[in-house]
């Protein structure tokens, strides 16, 4: 594991916002080092088919598209490590970073660590996403025309996707462990008057059956009044229980929403503090996409080459 201790730049997080930033900051010559964490490339790389991402007319696979990122951010120099930052203080000026018991000092940074959808750590659930179980209807309803699917959730987020699946899907069933729900009136409202989403009230998700050559084909769910277990088919579900920003590192060190996410200036990447700048996921709660994500690491790497320049 090969770094400077003192660096223009560091990038915390290798998804597609964070790569971006390196290919940009790497070409101004900033000789970016990018520490890509425990999940090198973010959440792409748990994606198979991405068939929304510019470029690929056919279609691209998630982890080659996060190896060609990375592929092309090294070719113009930057230095990519996998290894995890551990601890960050903010409160002097250069900021230092710790990893692998290391002081890193960095004259800027740009926080690019994503964000994680909330999963329910049922069987069968983790071995199936990108199989038949999906968290982002945006990224994933294309696949699921004419089906019949299932929307796991009973707040906005559910009602938003299960809403936007039915341009695809033939039938949408929302599942829900309660008898009523948890989602704003208007979303209740638009998803109870679409003719094509019914509901599974008082449905408790308790194991996803499928195989990874197969994928996903039924699931079993616990009535929770009864207690009973009910086998279901399904060609598709999609996990929409929200998403958590992967902010833990900079509790109480940064300006954040009450969910957590990073705040930014305006139109810009900017955070509270100088020198440190926020891209993709991690300060998004909107959109959510690898190519969204890829255009803020780009304002980010901009943001981070002026701030270096004023500075001198």
């Amino acid at each position: 594991m090969d770094f400077e201790l003192e660096n223009k730049v560091v990038i915390i997080g290798s998804g597609a916002a964070g790569l971006t930033a390196a290919i940009y900051a790497a070409r101004a010559n900033l000789e970016p080092l990018v520490f890509e964490g425990f999940q090198a490339g973010g959440q792409l790389t748990m994606t198979t088919d991405v068939e929304n991402y510019p470029g690929f007319p056919n279609g691209v696979m998630g982890p080659n598209l996060m190896d060609l990122l990375r592929e092309q951010a090294q070719r113009f120099g930057a230095n990519c490590i996998a290894a995890q930052v551990e601890k960050v203080d903010f409160d002097l000026y250069p900021y230092c970073l710790m990893v692998n018991e290391k002081q890193i000092y960095a004259d800027s940074i740009i926080i690019a660590t994503g964000a994680t959808a909330k999963l329910l750590d049922v069987p069968g659930e983790s071995n199936l996403i990108g199989r038949g179980v999906s968290t982002c209807a945006t990224c994933d309803g294309f696949f699921y025309k004419d089906k019949k699917i299932h929307v796991i959730g009973g707040g906005d987020s559910a009602m938003e996707e299960a809403n936007f699946l039915t341009k695809f899907a033939k039938q949408v069933t929302i599942v829900h462990r309660r008898d009523r729900l948890r989602a704003s009136k208007i979303m209740q409202d638009r998803a109870k008057s679409n003719p094509k989403i019914n509901f599974l009230w008082n449905a408790e998700l308790h194991e996803i059956i499928g195989t990874q050559k197969d994928g996903t084909n039924s699931f079993f769910y616990k009535d929770v009044k009864t207690n009973k277990i009910t086998k279901v088919e399904t060609e598709g579900i999609f996990i929409a229980i929200g998403h958590n920003p992967n902010t833990e590192l900079f509790l109480n060190k940064i300006d954040m929403d009450d969910s957590g996410y990073i705040l930014t200036e305006g139109k810009s990447s900017k955070t509270n503090l100088k020198g440190i700048f926020a891209a993709g996921d991690v300060q998004d709660d909107v959109y959510r996409q690898a190519i969204t994500a890829a255009g803020s690491g780009c304002m980010a790497a901009i943001d981070a080459e002026r701030f270096l320049e004023e500075e001198k």
